[in-house]
């Protein structure tokens, strides 16, 4: 009897575990797929929004496309949620039928010594049992046979009715699974559609492109020669700061009149290497967000024929979102400029992070920050609607691929 216990039990407890981890992986399946279904809402007003009607059909496009990207995957998690769903009733099907043939079984033996039982009584009585005894001894262990014998009558009675209202609970669950699943069902078939009316949409939209292309083509060199006038600001700044750190510490100038790497003291070297050695595991430097524009030359996302380059990758979240450090160091400064907002440069050692496109700055120059500290509000362009941050990390003065430092970008 112990060893049935034993495995009910730890057949009990590897059921709960899987239902946990089912149940924990289902919640987060239902925030994203919250979160995804709040922006594509945020989305769509953007592009009904009558106050940005004046903006170009580029920047429409590029809306609509995140759109559609965001519902892609809001049909991909759907998907998830709902092949999770289906692993779970046919879990919760197997253990009800594993319920029921453990019930039958149960239920037979129970009845097997209830008759067993009666027919005990019917031929001699309790008393009589005891009496007939030769010796106390005897006398005691019949006492503890009866005993014993009415308390596993006891439990299995117990075991009948635990049992019972464990298949009546599994019964209920299994029926809010298929409702659940049914209404997932619904939806994916829903945003199918949503996603066909989009794409047709996105087709038109890329057809007036086409016909005015050579219009479209000077306002994408026009916002290159723009980004292009920031990079060099950003530069500007950095070589400046580099000969100020190397003035304070007293390296001379080159003969050019500006240095292009920092004169690091034992702290720096130690952050700088803690820095290096970090590769590839750093934080997001806005806690929810997509990668909208990848590092260097690449095909611009609406016309493909023409090839843009990006000096460090954009991040587009939701508006109000904060930008946040990637790594303790020092805020070294905080820039504005034309067509980016305000940009807050963070030193690390010889390492500088750069991000633009921000308002509200919760940090001040000569700051010393943490990993993850909020240093102020990605800022919505006015115009698109949109909540883009622009992202840069530097050593001394060369660019490098954010995308091979930060985590799963």
């Amino acid at each position: 009897m112990r060893l049935k216990q034993l495995i009910y039990i730890i057949g009990a407890l590897l059921i709960s575990v899987s239902s946990f981890s089912q149940s924990t992986k289902q919640q987060q399946l239902e925030e994203q797929r919250r979160r995804l279904k709040a922006q594509i809402e945020e989305m769509k007003a953007l592009l009904a929004d009558t106050k940005l009607k004046e903006r170009s059909v580029l920047d429409e496009v590029e809306t609509l496309n995140s759109q559609i990207s965001t519902r892609q995957n809001l049909i991909k998690i759907t998907n998830q949620q709902a092949n999770l769903l289906t692993r779970e009733i046919n879990a919760n099907l197997k253990k009800m039928g594993s319920y029921r043939d453990e019930l039958k079984v149960l239920k037979e033996d129970y009845a097997k010594m209830i008759i067993k039982s009666y027919k005990s009584k019917s031929q001699n009585s309790k008393i009589m049992f005891l009496l007939s005894s030769t010796d106390f001894m005897q006398a005691y262990k019949r006492l503890q046979y009866m005993k014993q014998y009415n308390e596993h009558r006891k439990e299995q009675a117990e075991q009948i009715q635990t049992r019972t209202e464990e298949l009546q609970t599994l019964n209920k669950t299994l029926l809010e699974r298929k409702k659940n699943k049914e209404q997932l069902i619904t939806e994916n078939r829903d945003a199918q559609e949503q996603l066909k009316e989009e794409k047709k949409q996105q087709q038109s939209l890329m057809a007036t492109i086409r016909k005015k292309e050579g219009t479209y083509k000077k306002e994408i060199k026009k916002k290159q020669e723009q980004a292009s006038a920031i990079d060099r600001a950003i530069e500007k700044l950095i070589r400046e700061a580099i000969a100020k750190a190397n003035k304070k510490a007293g390296k001379k100038a080159s003969k050019k009149g500006s240095a292009t790497t920092f004169a690091l003291t034992p702290e720096d070297k130690k952050l700088a290497d803690n820095f290096t050695a970090n590769k590839g595991k750093f934080p997001w430097p806005v806690g929810t967000g997509k990668l909208t524009k990848k590092y260097g030359r690449q095909p611009h996302p609406t016309l493909p024929n023409i090839q843009i380059n990006s000096s460090g990758v954009e991040l587009e979240t939701r508006p109000g979102e904060k930008a946040r450090a990637i790594f303790q160091g020092e805020v070294m400064a905080i820039q504005q400029l034309k067509n980016a907002g305000k940009l807050v440069h963070v030193r690390h050692g010889n390492y500088i992070t750069v991000y633009y496109n921000l308002e509200n700055i919760s940090v001040k120059e000569g700051q010393k920050i943490s990993t993850k500290q909020s240093i102020g509000e990605v800022r919505v362009n006015p115009r698109t609607g949109r909540a883009i941050m622009k992202f840069l990390i530097f050593k001394d003065t060369k660019k490098l691929n954010p995308q091979s430092w930060i985590y799963k970008m």
